[in-house]
Parts: C-alpha cells; sequence; structure tokens
C-alpha cells in the first residue's frame, strides 16, 4: 500500500481484522482472507503476488482467486478504506 490513509487505525492478526475509519467513524471487520490481503498491500505486494500467495494456501484456482482479490481491493476504495 503505496499511501495509508491518516484517518484509518487497523488492529490485525491470524483471526482477521478490524479497521476504524476515523473520519467516517465506522468499523469494518475483515476475515482471515481480507487481513491477509490487507497485510500484504501494506507490505507493497500487488494483486497477482497477494493472489498467488492465497492460492497455494487455499488450493484455489490462481484465476478466481486473482479475481476476488481484485475485487477485494476495488470494495476497499469503495468504501475510502484504500487510496483510489
Amino acid at each position: 500500500m503505496a499511501k495509508q490513509h491518516t484517518h484509518l487505525r487497523v488492529i490485525a492478526n491470524q483471526d482477521g481484522a478490524a479497521i476504524l475509519d476515523i473520519k467516517a467513524g465506522r468499523i469494518s471487520t475483515l476475515n482471515t482472507s481480507g487481513a491477509y490481503i490487507w497485510q500484504a498491500l501494506e507490505r507493497g505486494e500487488d494483486i497477482e503476488s497477494i493472489a498467488q500467495g492465497l492460492s497455494r494456501d487455499t488450493g484455489e484456482q490462481i484465476e478466481a482467486v486473482k479475481k476476488d482479490v481484485a475485487d477485494f481491493v476495488d470494495a476497499l476504495k469503495k468504501q475510502d478504506l484504500l487510496p483510489g
């Protein structure tokens, strides 16, 4: 994630993640896959490498995982949780 929003506070662990959006006054929760993606984005990974890791870990087909990751990232952007 090249640029993080300063209005977000995130707690992530092996069980998932919680994102507090101070500006909007809301909390979003992520399941383990969402937290995996969030943490990978924080490390600067791209959608391709994130999808490869999830595909390897879950045994799911790479193309399906890549689409799911891209859709998830788009949803985070629409919620102003990621820079758009």
